[in-house]
């Protein structure tokens, strides 16, 4: 989800030729402010891209690389998941690690981000988005001078000045040609330390298998992985009988698409029934998934939960199926996903796999939730992170079959993604959620849970009097019989925190006492009752009850530090530094300020982020160093930029921020506070565009 998309080509790291191609590229990202790469299936654009844009890429440093041109970064967006365009402009947020926090358009939120930057948008695998894509990237040009797009395709967009450069097939004629050198390097990484010795004989077996195979890189690497059960020239035999002899001319030799087409088809003939069936069931991912989301979809008869694990090692060994960049899971390239679809298709079992698969994300979703106030938070934040594109299918589905599992998924679902930044997502799902489940078919809870999530959503976006009203529609809801203690401390936390945020300190503090004292308890008895505890400390800190806030700030972090939670934790260190900086001991308030930043790191949270960095920034200034001050207030700016907003928070930090600017200025002078605050902007930025913890 958030953070930035990479490229859908999770194979083998080494690359094999192309210098005519790379240089030809990186010459036209230096010239061009829209190139498309195309070619057919399997050609290998996605990895010709990642392999131009390398940093540590041979040639990628030299004349016409591309970095120089890029100071706001390379910003990259893999459209293969996406079924349809409706959360087209959602990836492209994603990938420019834009947390858009106003209720504007997310179009208006992209355009106004890019407006002044020198950056390059990467959109891989788009032949399926072409016309919205169209409509899309021309709009993007006109609002961004600066912005340049490169695009990954089987056909272009047919744009004004848009600079096409054709990807092929490897040359496979000579004796040592790009094909024969890919097949072989693939051949001898599947069998590590038992390679096939590259007699003349076997060499003619290799060449013989790249003609046929016309040299498509996909097809051959699919080919090589078969080299596990099967030597050099059975595979040149079985390939010559499935293809036929070869055509004497050269422009009589079978389309590209048929040499692909054949070797994915030959893979699928050389699987067991077994391996067959898995591959079709796991083409229902979208994205990552990981081994039990595979057992959990894909376990039905006659595939039992125990034989799903090795059957996926062997499809991983034939290369079917990709292990992810950073090894934690699996995926398939898009091709080969598609033929599985086909076949899942072709045999009935579409949308009972369909089902199974929203379900699953369903209770990956609650389990998350019930993980929420204690050690598995990070892990249910990162999980449910990873598995954005498979939710987004799950919700999709279930609207149009379960509404009531919907709305649960989009209630459950909906504070993960707010605090994430997912704002416009979340709200657009709960609200049609809610539109689309009965009254009569939901429990009060679940109609609760929907509504403050939708509220916390709304409420981030700044609309504050709309938040107060579904606040006030949550608490007259809770207060039924059958609600419950958790959806009447949810809803005083909402309607608590829109006082606060409103400078109703007090008004907030009677709502949270009153929810507190109605269901008695320890605040890590539920998320909920956590929550509520935390809008009680806001709520004392903002009276200017000092000591009390900080003696319960200090046992509430204690408590997360405890049990590993750190949403609350960072949010109690944020009250302590604030209350440590009104008491005159800058240098305890910038350990807090630091504590609260680590833990929104751990999360991912760009406006928890930003409010951390404002704080520091105080604490600085006031500890007598403005220049510390000026960086770290710069680095929380360029994190207000990407989340739309001037600088927020609870009224009481206005004026936190008012002192130590003057602070600051006053010890360094104007243009010296300018500098320091230019280059925390930067640092900010650099933060920013590093890849999410994992």
């Amino acid at each position: 989800m958030r953070g930035h998309a990479r490229g859908n080509d999770g194979g083998p790291a080494s690359f094999v030729g192309r210098d005519a191609e790379l240089a030809a590229l990186r010459a036209a990202l230096t010239e061009r402010r829209l190139i498309t790469l195309t070619g057919p299936a399997g050609v290998g654009k996605t990895r010709l891209a990642r392999q131009a844009l390398d940093p540590d890429a041979a040639g990628a440093a030299g004349p016409g690389a591309p970095g120089p041109r890029f100071p706001d970064g390379i910003h990259w967006a893999d459209l293969a998941p996406l079924p349809g365009d409706r959360l087209l402009l959602d990836a492209v947020a994603d990938a420019l690690d834009l947390a858009d926090h106003t209720p504007r358009t997310l179009a208006e939120a992209v355009r106004a981000w890019i407006r002044p930057r020198r950056l390059l948008l990467v959109l891989d695998c788009c032949e399926h988005l072409i016309g919205p894509l169209r409509l899309l990237v021309r709009d993007l040009l006109d609002a961004a001078p600066h912005l340049v797009v490169l695009l990954t395709s089987r056909e272009p967009l047919a744009l004004a000045g848009e600079h096409v450069l054709e990807v092929g097939p490897l040359p496979h004629e000579g004796p040592a040609g790009e094909a024969l050198a890919l097949f072989t390097a693939r051949a001898d990484a599947v069998r590590p330390g038992r390679a096939p010795a590259w007699t003349p004989s076997r060499l003619a077996a290799a060449r013989a298998i790249c003609a046929r195979l016309e040299g498509v890189p996909l097809a051959l690497e699919l080919a090589a992985a078969q080299l596990t059960d099967h030597t050099v020239e059975e595979l040149a035999d079985r390939l010559s009988r499935r293809i036929g002899p070869l055509p004497g001319g050269a422009g009589d030799r079978p389309p590209r698409h048929r040499a692909l087409r054949t070797a994915i088809g030959w893979s699928h003939e050389w699987c067991t029934p077994a391996e067959r069936l898995l591959w079709l069931r796991l083409s229902v991912f979208g994205g990552t998934f990981d081994g039990a989301a595979a057992r959990a979809v894909c376990s039905a008869p006659p595939l039992a939960a125990a034989d799903v694990a090795p059957l996926l090692a062997s499809l991983v060994a034939k290369s079917v199926v990709r292990r992810s960049p950073d090894g934690a899971g699996h995926r398939m390239l898009e091709t080969i996903r598609e033929y599985g679809a086909m076949w899942c298709d072709g045999i009935g079992e579409r949308d009972v796999l369909r089902a199974r698969h929203a379900h699953h994300f369903l209770e990956l979703v609650r389990t998350a939730d019930e993980d929420w106030p204690g050690p598995g938070q990070r892990g249910a934040y990162r999980g449910v992170a990873a598995a954005y594109g498979d939710i987004c299918a799950a919700l999709d589905h279930l609207l149009a079959t379960e509404p009531t599992a919907a709305l649960e998924l989009a209630g459950r679902v909906g504070f993960f993604w707010a605090c994430c930044g997912c704002l416009h997502v979340a709200r657009s799902y709960l609200e049609r959620a809610l539109f689309a489940a009965r009254p009569e078919d939901v429990d009060t809870a679940g109609r609760v849970r929907a509504l403050w999530a939708l509220g916390v959503t709304v409420l981030l976006q700044g609309e504050h009097e709309e938040a107060h009203r579904l606040a006030v529609a949550c608490e007259a809801l809770a207060a039924r019989p059958d609600a419950g203690p958790g959806p009447a401390l949810d809803a005083a936390y909402l309607l608590g925190v829109s006082h606060l945020l409103a400078g109703r300190p007090l008004a907030a503090r009677i709502v949270a006492d009153n929810a507190l004292e109605a269901f008695p308890g320890t605040p890590f008895d539920s998320g909920p009752r956590l929550r509520c505890s935390l809008v009680r400390v806001f709520a004392l800190t903002g009276t200017g009850l000092f000591a009390d806030a900080r003696e319960e700030a200090e046992r509430l972090r204690a408590g997360c530090v405890e049990r590993q939670e750190y949403w609350t934790r960072a949010y109690a260190d944020y009250q302590l530094a604030l209350i440590r900086l009104f008491e005159g001991r800058p240098a305890e308030s910038a350990e807090h300020a630091r504590a609260m930043l680590e833990s929104k790191r751990e999360l991912g949270d760009s406006f928890g982020t930003a409010l951390g960095l404002d704080l520091l920034a105080a604490a600085r200034a006031a500890n007598g160093d403005g220049a510390g001050g000026a960086h770290a207030y710069g680095a929380g700016h360029a994190y207000w930029q990407a989340v739309g907003h001037p600088q927020r928070g609870t009224p009481e930090l206005r004026s936190v921020r008012e002192e130590f600017e003057r602070t600051a200025r006053a010890a360094l002078g104007d243009a010296g506070y300018e500098a320091a605050f230019a280059e925390g902007v930067r640092h900010g930025q650099a933060l920013r565009g590093r890849p999410h913890p994992g």
